[in-house]
């Protein structure tokens, strides 16, 4: 049994909803910056599983970032389901390659994907093996927001129940 289906409900909210301050996007910042750096590509985008932008780094010229990180959650929704066709519980990453740029994305903590593009000044051996590193890395950024003491200020162990009742009582 994987480890989000024997949460509770509210720290299945929290995993699935983890929030970013801004010292975890300095430090994946760092981290996008210096794969950039190691690796050669072009650009790295942090992109949730729901198609939202978490942050960027290298040229980005004239893309459309809404558009890619759409098409991008969206692509690796369809990977996932053509790897539960096959047996997989899923991909964790996906390479295309176009006549002049490609793409790279790896899955990173089961909740973003890391969408690297590169061109031929770089190899996708290069992308491969530096974006597992900075997958790795960037993992253990989202366990420690996940586990830091503050992350659900204001709101007690209780809270979902609680507000399902309130809810519940609105609509009797």
């Amino acid at each position: 049994m994987s480890d989000t289906k024997r949460m509770s409900q509210n720290d299945r909210l929290r995993h699935d909803r983890l929030t970013f301050y801004k010292e975890d996007i300095d430090k994946i910042d760092k981290m996008l910056a210096e794969f950039l750096r190691l690796s050669g590509a072009k650009c790295a985008l942090l992109i949730d599983k729901e198609g939202h932008l978490v942050t960027k780094r290298g040229e980005l010229r004239t893309i459309d970032i809404d558009t890619i990180s759409a098409l991008v959650a969206g692509s690796f929704a369809a990977t996932k389901e053509m790897a539960r066709l096959l047996g997989e519980e899923e991909f964790t990453a996906m390479f295309h390659q176009g006549e002049r740029d490609n793409i790279q994305l790896s899955l990173v903590g089961d909740r973003t994907l890391l969408t690297i593009l590169f061109d031929d000044r770089t190899t996708v051996g290069m992308v491969r093996l530096y974006a597992g590193e900075t997958a790795k890395k960037l993992a253990d950024v989202y366990r420690e927001a996940m586990n830091r003491d503050d992350v659900d200020p204001g709101l007690g162990e209780g809270y979902g129940t609680d507000a399902k009742k309130t809810l519940d009582k609105l609509f009797d």
